[in-house]
C-alpha cells in the first residue's frame, strides 16, 4: 500500500530468507502452527490507520452508551446465555477489509467485529521472529498507541489476570491442544503464566471451579474464555454435557464474559452509521428487497468462520430463510487488489485489537493481525496451493 516500501521489500525478499524465518518461528513451539504464514506483512500508511481507528472509536462510542445492553438484549440466544454478565467485555476485535471506493481510493470497510479474544499472544511472537529475519523502516511498528512488546505484554497480562494470581486464572477452550489456533495458547501461557485447560477437565464443587495444576487441585477464580459455543454444540454428547457447567451459578470472573461474543458481533452492525461501515439491516426489518440485491451479502447472525454466508444473494435465497430475525443483509464491499506479490495482487483483511481494563471508561487499540488472500474470500479453504497468502500482521507508519 506504500509503493516504495513494498517495492523495496519485494526486491530484497528471497525464498531462503522466508524459509529461515519459518524454521525459526516453528522452532519455538514445534508442530503448533497449523495455518499458513504469509511471506509478507502489510505496510499501512498513517492516513489509512487513522481511518480504521476513527471507525473503531465511533463504534466504541456506541458500545459504551448506557443503553447498549438494552438495544442488544436480543443478541444473546437464550440457550447460550451465561449468568453474571459483567459491565463490559475486556476484548474487542474489529475486522476491516482493504477496499477500493468509487473514486479508486483505498479505504477500510468494517467486515465484522467480536467481543472476544483473538491471537493476542501469538502476534507478539510473529512480530519478534519476523524482525530477526527481515529489515523494515524504523518508523513502522505493529503496535498502536505507543505500545511496544514489553508494555503490550504487561497490559495483556493485566487484562487477563485482573487482580488474581496466574495459578488461579485459566485459558478455557475445548480440547485446546487440538485447535488450529493453539499456537496462541502456548504463547499466552508463556507471556501471562496461566495454563490452558480443556472444558472437559473442569472440576465443579458447589459454585466453585477447580483444575489440576501439576497434580494439585487448584481453584479457578477467573477464566480467560476462548470457548465458542457454536464449536461446543458440534462436540460429542459427553463434551456438551460437560459444557452445561458454564451455564450454572459459578463463583468466577470472566475475561471476557461469553455473552459479549454475541452482543458485540454482526448483531451490532445495523446500529452503526459510519463511512467505513457498510450499511447493514436486520433481514426481518426490511420491508422491500433492494432492487440492487446483487450488491448485498446475506449473513446468519449466529455462526462463525464464515459459515452460512451467501455471497451472491437472490430473492429465492431470502425466501428460503425461515428465521429472518437471525439474519442480516449487508452491503457488499469491493476488496482491493492492493498487495503486490511476485505473481498476482493479493487482497487483505486487518484485525485491530482493543483491550479494555476492568473499570476503565473505554477500551484502547493495541495491536493487530492481518490475512492475505488471492481467493474469492479470505480464509485458508479459498487459498490452497497459493503463495504470499495466509496469516500475517500489519506494520503501521508512526503518526
Amino acid at each position: 500500500m506504500i509503493p516504495a516500501i513494498r517495492k523495496a521489500f519485494n526486491a530484497a525478499f528471497t525464498k531462503e530468507k522466508y524459509e529461515a524465518f519459518l524454521k525459526d518461528l516453528n522452532t519455538v513451539y514445534p508442530g503448533q502452527i497449523e495455518f499458513r504464514v504469509a511471506e509478507t506483512p502489510l505496510f499501512i500508511p498513517k492516513d489509512f490507520t487513522k481511518k480504521m481507528l476513527d471507525a473503531c472509536e465511533s463504534i466504541v462510542d456506541i458500545i459504551i452508551d448506557p443503553d447498549f445492553k438494552t438495544f442488544t438484549k436480543n443478541a444473546v440466544p437464550p440457550e447460550v446465555k451465561v449468568q453474571d454478565e459483567n459491565k463490559h467485555t475486556q476484548f474487542i476485535a474489529f475486522d476491516f477489509g482493504i477496499c477500493i471506493n468509487e473514486a479508486g481510493e483505498y479505504e477500510p470497510q468494517l467486515i465484522e467485529m467480536q467481543g472476544f479474544p483473538s491471537l493476542f499472544a501469538y502476534e507478539v511472537l510473529l512480530d519478534e521472529i519476523f524482525l530477526k529475519h527481515f529489515t523494515i523502516p524504523s518508523n513502522f511498528s505493529s503496535y498502536l498507541n505507543g505500545y511496544d512488546k514489553e508494555t503490550y505484554i504487561r497490559l495483556l497480562k493485566e487484562v487477563i489476570l485482573g487482580n488474581h494470581a496466574p495459578e488461579n486464572v485459566i485459558l478455557l477452550e475445548i480440547f485446546p491442544k487440538k485447535q488450529k489456533t493453539r499456537i496462541d495458547f502456548f504463547c499466552t501461557e508463556e507471556y501471562t503464566g496461566i495454563k490452558m485447560v480443556c472444558l472437559t477437565e473442569l472440576i465443579k464443587e458447589g459454585r466453585q471451579l477447580f483444575y489440576m495444576n501439576k497434580g494439585k487441585k487448584t481453584k479457578i477464580e477467573r477464566i480467560y474464555n476462548r470457548v465458542i459455543f457454536d464449536d461446543l454444540h458440534q462436540q460429542t454428547t459427553d463434551t456438551r454435557e460437560k459444557g452445561k457447567i458454564l451455564f450454572e451459578e459459578l463463583e468466577v470472573e470472566w475475561a471476557p464474559h461469553p455473552n459479549w461474543f454475541y452482543r458485540i458481533s454482526k448483531y451490532t452492525l445495523p446500529f452503526i452509521r459510519h463511512p467505513y461501515v457498510p450499511q447493514t439491516f436486520f433481514l426481518h426489518e426490511i420491508k422491500q428487497i433492494p432492487a440492487d440485491l446483487e450488491n448485498y451479502v446475506l449473513k446468519p447472525l449466529f455462526s462463525f468462520a464464515g459459515q452460512g454466508v451467501v455471497i451472491d444473494v437472490t430473492p429465492a435465497d431470502i425466501e428460503k430463510v425461515k428465521d429472518p430475525e437471525n439474519w442480516i443483509l449487508q452491503r457488499k464491499v469491493k476488496y482491493a487488489d492492493a498487495i503486490e506479490t511476485p505473481d498476482i495482487l493479493a487482497k487483505a483483511e486487518i484485525r485491530i485489537f482493543y483491550f479494555w481494563k476492568d473499570g476503565a471508561t473505554r477500551p484502547m487499540a493495541t495491536n493487530n493481525l492481518a490475512r492475505l488472500s488471492k481467493g474469492k474470500m479470505i480464509g485458508v479453504r479459498y487459498n490452497k496451493d497459493k503463495e504470499w497468502v495466509g496469516g500475517s500482521f500489519c506494520l503501521f507508519e508512526n503518526p
